[in-house]
């Protein structure tokens, strides 16, 4: 059986039985719709947060981060966790106790305004869209090369199965979806990372393994810094990025992470308050699972592929061979991703391999075609329209750009021609500069097990796992969109006295309409899946965050307070964010860039740290300047923050 027939049957043996729980799980009513009836049990609770919470970008996006930067991008480890506890700790119980359906609910009746709450609804959209965003672009990955489709159709289909499940079940659906997606996504990642890590290292825990000495007796960790080095990359353990934007990126993951409205969500499904503590105590083991092996899984993955380039024992035994990449059936994997776009040693743009092949006239441009033959192109004289022509007429028959061996000698030389520690061998074995151009980060995890030859069903099981992950997250998202657009716009501003089929209605409509937004955006993210998904924290950081917390922790803040403070926060973090990645993320509107930031070192990803500061601090000011809290919202605030009884213990 081929691979492609054996990932259709995991992918869709997994679709089907999403959609069956889905049918079986029906949502009937809006309590069933937006809090599956509250009739949620913690440990399935826990484990449909945890997939709801291991989007694309933890389980497709953030090893391949790690794997490719080190230690710096262990920030998204120590963010996303971190931001759990604070999330499970300060926030959770207290907006279960208060007994409302979404986010944007608690805020409009905690702040007593109705602005309050179409602010609210206005930041979550905002957040989530974005959140989105990163989720399909997980989907079309996924779909791109294991069902062997395009990006878009990819991105199609996944909205339809999501369409499915979603619009349906709501959050009663959502809930027993997510359980099963958690089981198949867990599997899908620790098996493959079981498998490398007993190769590498023989060690059957990942985890383990990482600190483990490999075959040659070396530590994993110490030989992966001696390959990186000795390419001119940074060194995997060592810390090399601005300490300042470091921190103010990992409180940004932490703070968005308890402010995520598809999160918070789940916590109103489980029947009491002390539920909502287990969940989020359950939801932290499974959560775990993962997390701890995906540091493994990047360090490891890096090893094959570094070892892969470079098979003869590093730069002095030889790069690979073109030959080799071309008919060796352990390369295969990169020639399967080269179709996608997602992967390749050559320019994308024909223009680009022409133009290099004009300028050094012992270059060679390899193409492939759809025959699986390969061709060869080089300038001979020619000016660059002409080669282009050439490569176009190729490409226009189904071929796609293999190889630019750029110094014409045969082999694939990968290593950081950006560094000066390597700058001088490189000239002197005559290389004309890094032949392994195009390596997305979002394909590592997907692309593990066929670097590593495992058998085909586990790269079927990773196919599957990648798109639950996915699904999962962008479902849950786009319950949050419509529970709030539903819920908090049309009933609870619009028109108070609709009825509760016409709400359903209303929310069905509103998460098909996000759907079609989300897809769209999916075509053009603005960066990787986990790069996405980090802006998005950074908006519910600056923007949620704050006015949760101030909203159980402070009777203080009032409902200017908190509408001026989620306003500020939500505008100054947007707009640094559209300077650095366009307008309305459209290529080309951009005015800085993360590499060169507007403030100093602080890159997009991490200003919500500071949006959250703006807004807290917007927020004490004007309530300073305007009425006090009323006293039943006082006596509101302490009602849900201290358990009953308190008082009278406390006199006794």
């Amino acid at each position: 059986m081929d691979q492609f027939t054996i990932n259709l049957l995991f992918v869709g043996a997994s679709f089907a039985l999403y959609i069956g729980i889905a049918i079986w799980a029906r949502a009937g009513s809006t309590s069933e719709f937006y809090a599956a009836g509250r009739g949620v049990h913690p440990v399935t609770n826990g484990m449909a947060t945890a997939a709801d919470w291991m989007s694309a970008a933890s389980f497709i996006s953030m090893a391949g981060l790690i794997a490719f930067t080190g230690y710096d991008n262990s920030t998204f480890l120590m963010g996303w966790t971190g931001g759990y506890v604070l999330l499970a700790l300060l926030l959770a119980p207290y907006l279960r106790k208060f007994g409302k359906y979404t986010v944007s609910e608690f805020i409009g009746d905690r702040f007593y305004s109705q602005t309050a709450r179409v602010v609210a609804v206005i930041c979550l959209i905002v957040a989530s869209v974005t959140y989105v965003i990163g989720q399909m672009t997980g989907v079309g990955v996924a779909f791109g090369r294991f069902l062997e489709v395009s990006n878009t159709s990819g991105l199609l289909i996944g909205a339809c199965v999501v369409f499915a499940y979603a619009v349906f079940g709501g959050m009663k659906g959502v809930t027993y979806t997510q359980v099963a997606q958690y089981c198949v996504l867990i599997t899908a990642y620790t098996i493959p990372a079981i498998f490398i890590s007993l190769q590498l290292t023989g060690t059957p825990v990942p985890a383990l393994g990482l600190f483990s000495d490999t075959a040659s007796g070396e530590p994993l960790l110490t030989k992966l810094d001696a390959i990186v080095t000795e390419l001119g990359f940074a060194e995997y353990t060592a810390h090399h990025s601005n300490t300042l934007n470091m921190v103010l990126f990992t409180l940004s993951l932490m703070i968005g992470t308890a402010g995520l409205p598809h999160v918070i969500m789940r916590f109103f499904t489980v029947p009491k308050v002390s539920d909502a503590r287990w969940s989020a105590g359950w939801t932290l083991v499974f959560i775990a699972l993962l997390y701890l092996t995906a540091p493994a899984v990047g360090a490891m993955a890096r090893l094959n592929i570094t070892d892969m380039m470079w098979p003869n024992g590093g730069i002095e035994g030889g790069a690979v061979s073109v030959e080799d990449i071309d008919n060796d059936p352990r390369y295969d994997w990169m020639q399967t991703w080269q179709k996608t776009g997602l992967l390749g040693f050559a320019p994308k743009a024909p223009e680009e391999s022409a133009e290099f092949l004009t300028e050094n006239p012992q270059a060679t441009l390899s193409l492939r075609t759809k025959d699986g033959d390969s061709v060869f192109v080089q300038a001979n004289g020619r000016g660059a329209e002409e080669v282009a022509q050439e490569i176009n007429g190729y490409l226009e028959s189904g071929a796609i750009q293999n190889h630019l061996d750029k110094n014409g000698d045969g082999k694939v030389q990968y290593y950081n021609d950006g560094a000066d520690s390597i700058s001088e061998r490189a000239a002197a074995a005559g290389w004309n500069g890094n032949e392994f151009t195009n390596f997305n980060r979002d394909i590592l995890v997907l692309a593990n097990p066929e670097i590593a030859s495992l058998p085909g069903w586990v790269i079927g099981l990773v196919a599957a796992g990648g798109l639950a992950a996915a699904l999962s997250t962008a479902a849950g998202l786009l319950l949050a969109i419509s529970s709030a657009v539903s819920h908090d716009l049309v009933k609870g501003a619009i028109n108070p006295q609709i009825s509760e089929k016409g709400e359903l209605l209303a929310a069905r409509i509103a998460m098909a309409v996000a759907i079609v937004v989300a897809t769209y955006l999916g075509l053009n993210p603005p960066g990787f899946a986990a790069q996405t998904v980090a802006l998005a924290f950074g908006l519910a950081a600056a923007s949620i965050f704050p006015a949760l917390m101030m909203g159980i922790f402070s009777t203080r803040i009032n409902n200017t307070g908190a509408v001026a403070g989620m306003l500020a926060g939500l505008t100054v973090t947007l707009v640094y964010i559209f300077l650095h990645k366009g307008w309305l993320f459209i290529p080309g509107t951009n005015s800085f860039t993360d590499a060169d930031p507007l403030l100093g070192p602080i890159k997009s990803t991490s200003f919500g740290a500071i949006g959250a500061m703006i807004n807290f601090g917007v927020a004490y000011v004007v309530a300073g300047m305007t009425k006090e809290t009323p006293p039943e919202i006082v006596e509101l605030v302490e009602s849900v923050r201290i358990p009953r009884g308190a008082g009278a213990a406390q006199n006794k």
